[in-house]
């Protein structure tokens, strides 16, 4: 496909920008074990790209980048089998049921739903990073509904895997190494699964891209690379960065876009009946 020489700088901006973006998010992904789709929804999301291709986009590009992660986990032996083997089925049935669902519904309305539950999350990771973690014996119980719940609301918000797994195994009393190493490691095939679901609904017609496919293809490209660039990274950034400060951090900026979003997308909210009469009840309108 070629491109009119004016589509070029939108191109090159679109890639610099998801560059910069997959290299920041996956360094604090890499850091914590968790934010990588919580930060890149949230920047496509507010670029007005519509929720499943959101999804699908980040999802596409984290077979790479998770796959890089996980094989490093496997290298240097951070992964427990059995807590994998609980996790990585539960996730590829949560995934699948999420994507699927997701491409079927009116874009609006569930990008209202989207940006809803990543504000929560931003305000979950916040309180992580303020807070010490708990001190609990570890324990497997109830792992398979995690990874269920995880891989759902990963495929349908594009990032809720780690926030979701990650944060709940780490509460309870797990130890950080297996529990990261697993949960990457497991979401790698999460990934794949969610990725499939949205190739078949779109060669199925049930799911169709919008937009310049240049600009989705930059976007694409630029997540990729800056994830995997940003991969060997991650370890060093957590001698000189403390991962707490990084959470927040991420967490700070996707409650800010979270609010910039609903308040962009509050006036056509309002042409659904439910929202329209909350806004009269509630003085908002």
């Amino acid at each position: 496909m070629e491109l009119a020489p004016d589509l070029w700088p939108a191109v090159w901006s679109t890639f610099g920008l998801f560059l910069l973006v997959g290299f920041f998010a996956q360094l604090v992904d890499g850091a914590v074990g968790m934010a990588y789709g919580v930060i890149s929804s949230s920047v496509l999301l507010a670029l007005g790209v519509p929720p499943a291709q959101a999804s699908a986009t980040i999802h596409a590009a984290e077979c790479f980048t998770t796959g890089a992660s996980g094989a490093s986990h496997f290298a240097h032996r951070n992964i427990d089998w059995k807590l994998f083997l609980r996790l990585a089925p539960a996730g590829v049935v949560g995934g699948a049921a999420g994507a699927y669902l997701l491409t079927g519904f009116d874009a609006t309305f569930i990008k209202a739903i989207v940006i809803a539950y990543l504000g929560l999350l931003g305000v979950f990771m916040l309180t992580r990073a303020l807070r010490e973690p708990k001190e609990e014996p570890p324990h497997v119980k109830h792992v398979i509904p995690i990874g269920v719940v995880g891989g759902f609301l990963d495929a349908s918000g594009g990032g809720g895997w780690g926030p979701v797994v990650s944060s709940t195994l780490l509460g309870r009393g797990h130890a950080p190494r297996y529990v990261i190493g697993s949960v990457n490691a497991a979401e790698f095939v999460v990934t794949v699964a969610i990725s499939i679901t949205f190739l078949w609904t779109l060669f199925t017609g049930r799911f169709q891209l919008e937009g310049g496919l240049a600009q989705g293809g930059a976007a694409l490209g630029g997540l990729i690379l800056g994830g995997v660039a940003a991969a060997p990274l991650a370890g060093y950034v957590t001698k000189i960065a403390p991962a707490r400060l990084l959470l927040g951090a991420a967490a700070v900026l996707v409650m800010v876009l979270s609010i910039w979003q609903g308040v962009t997308l509050w006036p056509r909210l309002l042409e659904y009946p439910i929202f329209g009469e909350v806004a009269h009840f509630t003085g908002l309108r």
